[in-house]
This record gives C-alpha cells, sequence and structure tokens, in this order.
C-alpha cells in the first residue's frame, strides 16, 4: 500500500483526474471550422468561433454521439435530457467572455474504469463526462513583448471525463489514465495524443492521515503526459505533508508542473467560492436523445480492451502477452489481422510479442508502420510450423522481410533456406563432426552429456542452420550410441 513517510507517521494520497479529451470530429462543437492539428495559426476559425456578432452556436451531431459511445463504453449513464451551461469568465483566448459546458445536466452521468495496478484489480469510479468547447491559444514565444491568439482550438469540441477521488498512489493514476486512454482509442472518440494536446489532465491531490476525511486539494493543470501525472502526485503529496508537517496549511488553489524542475508551482487561488455565474446558455436547446440514436450508438462499439484480453487468454494466450497485445488499439488490430490470416493463436502471440515488437522497436517505427503485414506473418508462422523453417532460419527469413518487404515464400526460395529433413545427408555430416572431434566424443561416452548440445551445434554449423533441429537431435542420439 502507498504511504507518504513524513516525519510524524504515514499520509495517504487522494488522487482525482479530471481529463480533457478532444473529440474525433472533423468539425468544431458548434460550427463546421476543421479541427486538424498543426494548422497554420487562425486558419481554422468560423465567424462563430470568433465569436462575432449575431452569430448562433449549432451542436455537432457527431461530437454528441462520440462522447454518448464513450459512456456506454464505460458503463456510464446516459441522460436522454441533457443542457448546456455559459461558465463565465474573461480572458484573452475566450472570444465570446464564456465558455459553453454542461455544470448541472451532462450528457453522460456515473460510470466506472477498471484498472490492474500492483497484481489487484480496482474499480475507479468516474462522476460525468460533459462536453465543452475548447478555448483557443495564447503564443508567448513570437515577439519579445507581445502575446498573439489562435483561434483554431476555439470551439474545439472536449470531453471532460471526471473521476471520482478514487486513486489512492501515482501508479494507480497512471494505470487509470492509460486505461482510460485505451478506452478512447479503441472507441474511436478521441485519438490520446497528449503530446498533441488532444488529451490532458487536471491533477486533484490530498493528503491526510489513514481512515480520516478528505483534506484540502489542490488541482494542477493541463498534464500532459502519463509520466508527469504520475510525477505531479508524488511531488504535490510529498509537498502538502512537509507544509503541514512544517505548521502550515494547504489553501485550495490551482498550480503549474514545471517538468524540469520536477515540481508544482502556485499559478492562482482557487476557493469554493468562485463565481463563474454559470446559466443556462440562451441559444442553445436542450438535447434531447431517443432511442433509435441510442442503439446506433451502442451496435457500433468494438470489442474493447477487457473483452479482448478475456478472449485472448481463452485462446490459450498468458496473461503477460494478452495485456501487451491489447495495451494499444493498433497491436490489437494487427494482432487480430493475424488470426484472421491463420496463424495459431499462442504461436503468433510470443512471435509478435518478442520478434516483431523487438523489430519495430529496434527501427523506431510503430506496428501501424511495420514493414511485415499481418497475411505475411501469418505465412511465416506457416513455414516454421509444416518444417520447412527452423527457428534460426525463421529469424534470418524474417529479417529479409524487415529489408525487403517481400513475402517469406519468396525469400526461401530466392536464398535457398529450406530447411532440409534428409536423413542420409545429415548422417553424413553427423559422421564427419564426430570424426572431427574425438576428444569431445570420448568425454561424452565417458559420462559428460552436456557435450551433446556442442555436438549438435557443429552439425548444425556445418549445415548452415538448414538441418531440421528435430532430426539432427534423433540421429545423434543413435550415432553416440
Amino acid at each position: 500500500m502507498y504511504r507518504i513517510k513524513g516525519a510524524t507517521g504515514d499520509w495517504e494520497v487522494v488522487v482525482g483526474l479530471e481529463v480533457h479529451a478532444q473529440v474525433t470530429s472533423n468539425a468544431k462543437l458548434f460550427s463546421g471550422a476543421a479541427t486538424a492539428f498543426g494548422a497554420e495559426p487562425n486558419t481554422q476559425v468560423s465567424l462563430v468561433d470568433a465569436a462575432m456578432p449575431g452569430m448562433l452556436p449549432v451542436p455537432n451531431r457527431e461530437c454528441i454521439r462520440q462522447a454518448v459511445r464513450t459512456g456506454m463504453a464505460i458503463e456510464a449513464q446516459i441522460n436522454k435530457w441533457s443542457r448546456f451551461d455559459r461558465k463565465n469568465y474573461f480572458y484573452a483566448d475566450l472570444p465570446q467572455g464564456y465558455q459553453i459546458s454542461q455544470l448541472y445536466h451532462p450528457l453522460v452521468g456515473e460510470g466506472a474504469v477498471e484498472i490492474e495496478d500492483a497484481g489487484e484489480t480496482r474499480t475507479i469510479g468516474v462522476e460525468r463526462i460533459h462536453v465543452e468547447q475548447d478555448a483557443g491559444k495564447l503564443m508567448h514565444d513570437q515577439h519579445p513583448t507581445r502575446s498573439y491568439v489562435d483561434l483554431n482550438r476555439s470551439g474545439v469540441a472536449l470531453m471532460e471525463i471526471v473521476s471520482r477521488p478514487d486513486m489512492r498512489s501515482p501508479s494507480e493514476a497512471g494505470a487509470y489514465l492509460r486505461k482510460l486512454r485505451a478506452i478512447l482509442r479503441y472507441v474511436g472518440s478521441c485519438d490520446g495524443n497528449m503530446e498533441e494536446g488532444s488529451m490532458r489532465a487536471d491533477v486533484n491531490v490530498s493528503v491526510r492521515r489513514p481512515g480520516e476525511e478528505f483534506g484540502t486539494r489542490t488541482e494542477t493543470k493541463n498534464v500532459n503526459s502519463v509520466r508527469f501525472v504520475m510525477a505531479v502526485v508524488e511531488q504535490e503529496a510529498r509537498r502538502q505533508v512537509d507544509v503541514i508537517e512544517d505548521g502550515g496549511r494547504i489553501v485550495q488553489e490551482t498550480r503549474l508542473y514545471d517538468p524540469d524542475r520536477n515540481e508544482t508551482r502556485s499559478m492562482r487561488s482557487k476557493e469554493d467560492a468562485h463565481d463563474y455565474r454559470y446559466f443556462p446558455d440562451p441559444d442553445l436547446l436542450p438535447l434531447v436523445l431517443d432511442d433509435a440514436f441510442l442503439d446506433e450508438c451502442r451496435a457500433s462499439l468494438p470489442e474493447l480492451p477487457d473483452a479482448k484480453r478475456a478472449r485472448y487468454i481463452g485462446l490459450g494466450i498468458t496473461p503477460y502477452a494478452a495485456d501487451v497485445l491489447t495495451a494499444e488499439v493498433e497491436n490489437a488490430r494487427w494482432f487480430d489481422a493475424l488470426l484472421d490470416a491463420g496463424a495459431p493463436a499462442v504461436a503468433a502471440a510470443n512471435w509478435v510479442t518478442s520478434e516483431l515488437f523487438g523489430a519495430l522497436n529496434r527501427l523506431g517505427r510503430g506496428i501501424g508502420d511495420s514493414p511485415v503485414q499481418p497475411g505475411q506473418a501469418a505465412e511465416l508462422l506457416a513455414l516454421v510450423a509444416d518444417g520447412t523453417l527452423s527457428g534460426s532460419l525463421a529469424k534470418q527469413v524474417f529479417e529479409a522481410m524487415l529489408e525487403t518487404g517481400d513475402a517469406p515464400g519468396k525469400i526461401v526460395e530466392e536464398r535457398g533456406l529450406k530447411q532440409t529433413s534428409d536423413t542420409g545427408a545429415i548422417e553424413a555430416v553427423i559422421a564427419d563432426v564426430l570424426a572431427k572431434n574425438p576428444g569431445q566424443l570420448a568425454q561424452y561416452r565417458d559420462g559428460k552429456v552436456a557435450l551433446f548440445g556442442f555436438f549438435v551445434g557443429q552439425t548444425m554449423k556445418a549445415m548452415a542452420g538448414k538441418a531440421n533441429p528435430a532430426v539432427v537431435n534423433e540421429l545423434l542420439k543413435k550415432a553416440l550410441g
């Protein structure tokens, strides 16, 4: 159990995350402006996004659909009636002077995400998912004395996924964020690219003595990686313990994380009395969802990570390999295509998690950019299964596939890499090996049976690795008496 060791005893950490996930959509939440990442500043801005007088928002059906599908994926309550509110505050990158969000009647209610951490399974509650529009971006590094405003992100649809304060360690916070990101990617409602800002987390941390009431929390904003979220939990909890044990008190406030110094810094106070003057947006009618829409959303859901993992384990794949294969949706899709091509599940899982992932790691490539396609991998595994290739020859063929992109059968024929089970040829090589190594042969027959591997290696070397290992072993045993 994770505890912060203080001068006056142990402290428990309490963590909740507010994850902002950009909805996968070609258009913004209330306008038809594009949402592509990396566009030139202010090239994806409609009159609605710029808050020009008289412009009225119109909800994007696809954004609502994606949020509903996300809620269904975590088995959350879907509210057939929901409403948009205005959250009023002034900031330079918020042209309207308010943000359209959902405070009182969110689209999605309570759900849960199941995580595994340190060998234990825990359920993290999700309080709500509401849909809101993103703000623009201030750019401070373009001019020494001025800041510029880029409104490309203004109006982009976000899902704010609010967890309950159910996490108790940095590793649990990391496990929750990884699992949530995997679910979003499987569903296709968010690409989860934290480095591009399409998913980021506000980290709420407090400390308490085990069994006591919750302490005062702080909120560290816009943390953009799983590793940084875990660091925030650890550093902020330690800071709070030090403050309390030195006789101070924790102030409810918003903080920022500095990854270079690995510390959080105060940004602004955030007292409960802060008034955003929420009220229903008068330009938008309530969202009313019918059963046909909900049925379509539910039917469109793919097989989710937990169900896929269970299916893989049912095929005989180890839990560890199943975890690796389902951690990222691209891995699972590639592996499913490999199974669909006829590859045996266990052999395929072992090959993908060791040979393929190892090679892609060396090449600095993801599985979506693999030079070897699932059909080719299935053919390679079939050549091993039918005895055409030994394990060592299969590695040679695989390396050639990575270099050329050619099918394994073509490489075997062109390079003469086919395994031989010709007993006559193998017996002749074995006889030659034994004749050339009389000392080792005498030691073997005197009881040093570990030398059997030496003779196998010499025979395989003499046949350039093309001999069938099973046949070599059988004939060597016979020759050695």
